[in-house]
C-alpha cells in the first residue's frame, strides 16, 4: 500500500513511549515506503531512565536505513524541495501540539510538518500528553478541526490516577496513515478505551 512513499517520522520528547513507537519504523518499511526520521533537540540530548539520545538515534537510523534530521534547516527543504508523502509525529508531546496548533515552528519536526502541510500532504499525529484534558485540550480540538491533519486514534491511558493524560495507540499508527494517504479520511474510532 505505501511503496515507494516517503513518510517522514517525527519523534518528540516522550521519552516513555520510544519503546512501542521506534520499532513502527519497520511496519513502514515492510509496507514498501521509506523512512524519514526527524527529531526534535530534547531527543537528542536528553538523558533519561528510558535511554540516552545517542542510544535511541542509534536504534532509529538502525531500523530506518537513514540519518536522522536534527536541525531546522536539515527540515526546511521538505517544502517543495524534498517533499514528504505523508508526516507523522509520534509521540507527539502537550508542548509540540501546542506549538503546532498556534504556528509556532521551533523544531525540526515542526518545520518537516509545516513544509508537508503546505505541500497540501497530510500530517498524522500520535499524541502522548499528560495535559490533553488540560489546558492542552483546546489546541487538539484545534488540530483535529484543520485539513490535512490526522491522529491516531487515542484514549486515556491511566483515568484515574492520570485523568486529563490522552496516548495514542501506536500499534495503529500504519492503519491511520494508509488511510489519510489512500483514502484522505481519519481512522475510525478515533477515541479508543484502553484496557489495563
Amino acid at each position: 500500500m505505501l511503496e515507494g512513499k516517503r513518510i517522514g517520522l517525527g519523534i518528540t520528547a516522550s521519552h516513555c513511549t520510544y519503546e512501542e513507537v521506534v520499532p513502527r519504523i519497520m511496519d513502514f518499511r515492510n509496507a514498501g515506503a521509506t523512512v524519514v526520521p526527524i527529531i526534535t533537540h530534547s531527543v537528542l540530548t536528553a538523558a533519561t531512565r528510558f535511554g540516552t539520545g545517542e542510544e535511541w538515534i542509534e536504534k532509529i537510523e538502525s531500523l530506518a536505513g537513514e540519518k536522522v534530521v536534527s536541525s531546522i534547516v536539515e527540515a526546511e527543504p521538505f517544502g517543495p524541495k524534498n517533499p514528504l508523502d505523508c508526516m507523522v509525529i509520534a509521540p507527539m508531546t502537550g508542548n509540540s501540539i501546542s506549538k503546532f496548533a498556534n504556528a509556532s515552528t521551533d523544531s525540526p519536526v515542526l518545520m518537516a510538518a509545516k513544509a508537508t502541510l503546505r505541500n497540501g500532504s497530510p500530517v498524522v499525529l500520535g499524541i502522548s500528553t499528560n495535559d490533553a484534558l488540560g489546558l492542552n485540550g483546546v489546541n487538539i480540538m484545534k488540530l483535529l478541526n484543520s485539513k490535512n491533519i490526522y491522529f491516531i486514534p487515542f484514549g486515556q491511558d491511566d483515568p484515574f490516577n492520570k485523568p486529563n493524560s490522552l496516548i495514542a495507540d501506536f500499534t495503529k499508527m500504519l492503519e491511520t496513515v494508509e488511510y489519510a494517504l489512500i483514502h484522505k479520511k481519519q481512522l475510525q474510532p478515533l477515541f479508543i478505551q484502553y484496557l489495563k
